[in-house]
């Protein structure tokens, strides 16, 4: 493996595009979470899709790592380049390609950000609906097959990724789907790159499902005295088929975080933030319906958000839990689980992991898309202090086999990158030999991504 000479053959191709500049490695070096720093060599700023053919061929001709890049917001380091190399950084390739608004579907550079898409959608009346919170770049959600807080309504980035261009680890370009809602032709290589991690090949071109934007759109808040009050409603509101855009679950120390993080003055108990989309009466009984669902648990406090900017900043708050959950230790580090579970047994894995945090005498925040049983524990903890660090990671070695325990899964949303390595094996056991064995074929040098997703 030559690095220094990947780097001198990049310098030629992409002249000034290519730096190594402390600045801009460090850049590429940092993470959300608690990991440490890992710096590229350099950082690689690609314009086309035939530029990042060139660029992996380079990388392959000297073994030379290459981890792609989008907006750096991922909560499990897949973006970390732990043993150097380039960093493919694709924000020049960030444009709208086409928007086919009669097929619903939109062509866009991964580069694009969901905010910046969404912002060149409303005046087609469309919209894309997968919200992870942070402002993410779509190739990086695809290739963590993100999802967030309307997945319980639209699905996560598995069901709205149509096709993809992929760059192969031998520099070819491939395509994989099409724009048609549905196909029976061989396997489906374009939804085993989403999830992928960028360990498989490198996404350049995506084709993207939307929606219309709804007629009506109604958001609400509302508090009760328990946790298992306020996670009955939302199994209760499932099983009644009551069609939710949104269902969010926070607990009381969620809501310190907010009140601290925003000036809010919420009571500190555990809360729903809901939202329905849909006609003007299809929203008005959908509401009606969750609201008799909530009373009969005991919820209070309704607040509604009507407007559109009411609705923004609801929706802000909520998507600031991961610094809302930095005020309740300040300056420590997050370790954020993401943990799935049948929703039968959502308000017991709930409970459980609220226990767990108390007994250890931890300072957490559980917050959650539990329309779809997905919830996460923001454990706050100093990475220099060895105990704390050991009794953070024994809570996440026990919240993941706890989701085991009840047919779940280790993540449901934020992928495997660094965090979840080790926990691979007891979720998928012999499953990890198929696994390699497809990361071998498709990338037998070991360029993309090398220690991410597998152990």
């Amino acid at each position: 493996m030559s690095i220094a000479c990947a780097i001198k053959d990049l310098e030629a191709l992409l002249k000034d595009r290519l730096q190594i500049s402390p600045s801009s490695r460090v850049g590429h070096g940092q993470n959300e979470a608690y990991f440490p720093q890992y710096l590229p060599d350099a950082v690689a700023f690609p314009t086309s899709s035939a530029e990042v053919s060139q660029v992996v061929q380079i990388c392959l001709r000297h073994g030379c790592p290459i981890v792609a890049y989008g907006a750096g917001t991922s909560l499990e380091g897949q973006h970390l380049p732990v043993l150097g190399g380039i960093a493919l950084d694709m924000v020049q390739m960030g444009q709208v390609l086409e928007v086919r608004g009669p097929d619903l579907n939109v062509v866009v550079q991964p580069g694009c950000t969901r905010e910046t898409l969404n912002q060149h959608l409303r005046d087609h009346g469309l919209f894309f609906p997968v919200d992870p919170g942070a402002n993410a770049s779509l190739g990086g959600m695809a290739a963590t097959r993100a999802s967030g807080t309307t997945a319980v309504r639209y699905g996560t980035m598995r069901e709205n990724v149509l096709a993809l261009e992929v760059v192969m680890a031998d520099g070819r370009i491939i395509r994989t789907g099409t724009a048609a809602r549905k196909s029976s032709t061989g396997y489906d290589l374009t939804h085993l790159m989403v999830g992928s991690e960028g360990t498989l090949g490198i996404i350049t071109e995506l084709t993207l499902r939307l929606q219309g934007i709804p007629e009506a759109i109604s958001a609400a808040t509302c508090n009760f005295e328990s946790v298992d009050a306020a996670v009955q409603t939302v199994i209760l509101t499932i099983q009644s088929g009551i069609p939710m855009a949104r269902i969010e679950f926070v607990d009381e120390m969620m809501v310190r975080g907010f009140n601290l993080y925003a000036n809010l003055k919420l009571p500190e108990k555990p809360h729903l933030f809901i939202e329905f989309h849909g006609s003007l009466s299809g929203v008005a009984e959908q509401a009606k319906e969750f609201g008799e669902i909530a009373k009969d648990n005991g919820a209070q406090g309704f607040s509604w958000a009507e407007r559109s900017e009411d609705r923004a900043a609801l929706w802000k708050v909520r998507h600031a839990a991961h610094q809302a959950s930095g005020m309740l230790a300040p300056g420590k580090r997050t370790l954020a689980t993401d943990i799935c579970v049948p929703i039968s047994h959502l308000a017991k894995a709930v409970t459980r992991a609220q226990d767990m945090c108390s007994t250890r005498d931890l300072v957490a925040t559980i917050v959650g898309h539990v329309g779809d049983g997905n919830f996460h524990c923001a454990v706050r903890f100093d990475p220099g202090a060895p105990d704390e660090v050991a009794k953070v990671q024994q809570f996440s070695d026990d919240l993941c086999a706890l989701a085991l325990s009840f047919g779940g899964t280790i993540s449901g949303e934020h992928g495997i990158g660094l965090g979840k390595v080790k926990y691979m094996h007891a979720q998928h056991g012999q499953a990890l030999t198929e696994m390699n064995a497809i990361k071998k074929a498709f990338d037998p040098k070991g360029i993309f991504n090398p220690g991410k997703m597998l152990p």
